[in-house]
């Protein structure tokens, strides 16, 4: 049993703490032992004389070790930040709390790049969103990158646009190119509407729908990029068209985007056949469901969308 100690040097007072540590330990070991052996080591009186010895032994050392645990004093709950863990040493510290500050910032810290790092990772499931991190390879398993939307030859996009032109057989797809790396890709839809598409390369620029019958052309031969269609309807299949674009961006597979667009575009063979899937009317203010959802392709009113 430890005596009655005073204050006591740092050091001094955890080595006693230990001590006391050890001698608990032996004496709960006592109290086990003999509740193994039981009274079939001897009679049943000298059995519980010996095992409440053993508990008051074991209630001694505990209070001797909660005084001593004052002695030693409360762990540091700081995080080791090197020189500046000199700033707990500061006397005043209720006047300059300048450490605990310091800790807080270094906890706010970590737990803002743990979410960074959540976020990342949710970010990067996505495949087709307005941008796109690139997903860290190891070198071992690096893939070869396909070339990027701002370098592919003319060769490829041609390729890209006769291939458009080939997935469906309601929907026809022309090329041209009035001059520089600008492409004008004219879009026919049954004989619904007549969409016409600016692409950079493989990025689209700039989406015109206008009516089948609408003229294409100015009155020089030139083709019009730029009058909007005179029907309200194929405004705001103009607006949601642009909007799309905008959704499907994928720089690393340029080609995945224009066929994504493609099949987006190709959902309004049945502009004026589907009704809304929310209010299952065909027409809501005098238009019919103008809006395609990015991934399931279902028709509805731009009222109901939201």
């Amino acid at each position: 049993m430890t005596e009655n100690v005073g204050p006591l040097p740092g050091l001094e007072a955890v080595a006693q703490a230990i001590a006391a540590v050890h001698q608990l330990r032996s004496s709960v070991s006592r109290v086990f032992g003999s509740l193994r052996g039981g009274i079939r080591a001897g009679p049943e009186k000298a059995f519980m004389t010996e095992f409440q010895e053993n508990l008051q032994a074991v209630n001694r050392d505990f209070s001797d070790l909660e005084r001593l645990a004052t002695h030693v004093g409360r762990p540091s709950e700081s995080h080791p930040l090197h020189n500046s863990g000199l700033l707990s040493l500061d006397p005043v510290q209720d006047k300059t709390p300048i450490y605990s500050q310091l800790l807080q910032a270094y906890k706010w810290s970590n737990k803002l790049q743990w979410h960074a790092n959540l976020v990342c990772s949710l970010l990067n499931q996505q495949s087709l969103k307005r941008s796109s991190a690139q997903t860290v390879v190891s070198a071992k398993r690096r893939v070869k990158v396909q070339p990027t939307s701002l370098t592919v030859p003319a060769q490829y996009v041609d390729e890209v646009i006769a291939r458009m032109d080939r997935l469906f057989a309601d929907m026809s797809v022309s090329l041209s190119r009035p001059g520089g790396t600008s492409v004008i890709v004219v879009v026919t839809l049954g004989k619904v509407l007549r969409a016409v598409v600016v692409l950079r390369t493989l990025i689209i620029e700039r989406v015109l729908v206008r009516a089948f019958h609408e003229l294409a052309h100015t009155d020089d031969g030139v083709l019009d990029l730029w009058t909007k269609s005179q029907y309200q309807v194929f405004q705001k299949v103009t607006d949601h068209a642009t909007a799309a674009s905008l959704h499907y961006q994928l720089p690393q597979m340029p080609e995945v985007v224009v066929r994504s667009f493609m099949m987006w575009l190709h959902s309004y063979i049945s502009l004026f056949q589907n009704p809304c899937q929310r209010c299952g009317r065909h027409l809501q203010d005098g238009l019919p469901p103008t809006w395609r959802d990015f991934r399931t392709l279902e028709p509805f009113h731009d009222v109901c969308r939201q």
